[in-house]
């Protein structure tokens, strides 16, 4: 039986990845889960400087999921190369990078330096805020996507996917500008914005007033972008949104993704990941699939 699956050019053991932000660099969960059965392991957002992140209170249940506005809380560059990638390479698994910035330099920055690192892969996360575009995100901007697209892929030594926000109009138009850019891969969804508010207090519950909403919430929404883009583009796709089980994990796949990622689910099973590797194993030892890529886009 084969589970292995191609992202632009790197082989994964099998399409089951962490979600950027849920895993740390995989320290805390490696008592829990053997990195080793894993796809790939994708970071926490990397900068180019260390980042505060937003004020407390910055999670909150919500139905079906959480909303978050850590705002991209991390270390920065040093001490993540001296630290984190040191200790992924123990493990036999793909190495992703998540890099967030504040201006296309920021990035850039990030890039140049991860481009001698053994690191796999590397995912852009252009739902950051853009400072000199006024604050709106990279990633609501077909120009933008492009541009900083292009600008990465002209120094990246590892292939590029860009993650890409579903708080736009058209999900498609920014997986055909991230496309036109010369991105490698594209993953999708990053979170949906929303809001919860304390009516005993009558005030925002989260200090940031708003947050990315994950969790099973969004997989209908999520589920739905990836079929569209995998129709509009011909890049490989990594899905997220609220995956908790293979089913779910399926369900991406046969809308056309190559990979999947869990994210929320790692706060309530820390061994969501791997459960989801042996379910898909079953499933298709079940119904008699040999090739997980047979499944992929199945659905038309």
């Amino acid at each position: 039986m084969n589970m292995s699956v191609d992202i632009a050019g790197v082989t994964l053991k099998n399409p089951v990845m962490t979600a950027s932000g849920t895993f740390g660099s995989g320290v805390e969960y490696s008592e829990f889960v053997d990195l080793n059965r894993l796809g790939a392991v994708v970071t926490k957002g990397v900068a180019n400087i260390p980042w505060q992140g937003n004020p407390t209170p910055r999670i909150a249940e919500t139905y079906g999921g959480m909303l978050n506005a850590v705002g991209l809380q991390n270390p920065g560059i040093d001490l993540f190369l001296e630290r984190d990638i040191p200790f992924l390479k123990q493990y036999d698994t793909k190495i992703v990078v998540n890099v967030c910035g504040r201006t296309t330099e920021d990035y850039c920055e990030v890039v140049e330096r991860l481009a001698d690192c053994d690191v796999d892969l590397l995912e852009i996360n252009i739902s950051c805020p853009n400072v000199k575009e006024g604050g709106i995100a990279f990633g609501q901007n077909p120009k933008a996507v492009e541009k900083i697209t292009n600008e990465l892929k002209r120094i990246a030594r590892q292939p590029v996917i860009m993650k890409l926000s579903p708080n736009v109009t058209d999900i498609t138009e920014m997986a055909k500008a991230a496309e036109a850019g010369g991105a490698d891969a594209l993953s999708l969804i990053n979170t949906l914005t929303g809001m919860k508010i304390d009516v005993n207090k009558r005030a925002f519950v989260l200090a940031n007033k708003t947050g990315g909403l994950s969790g099973p919430a969004i997989k209908p929404v999520a589920v739905r972008m990836v079929y569209q883009v995998a129709n509009a583009v011909n890049l490989p796709i990594i899905g997220m949104g609220g995956i908790i089980n293979e089913e779910d994990a399926l369900e991406f796949i046969m809308a056309g993704a190559s990979a999947v990622a869990v994210g929320t689910a790692n706060f309530t099973n820390p061994m969501a990941t791997v459960d989801i590797v042996d379910g898909l194993e079953e499933y298709m030892s079940k119904n008699g699939i040999e090739d997980i890529n047979e499944l992929i886009g199945c659905v038309k």
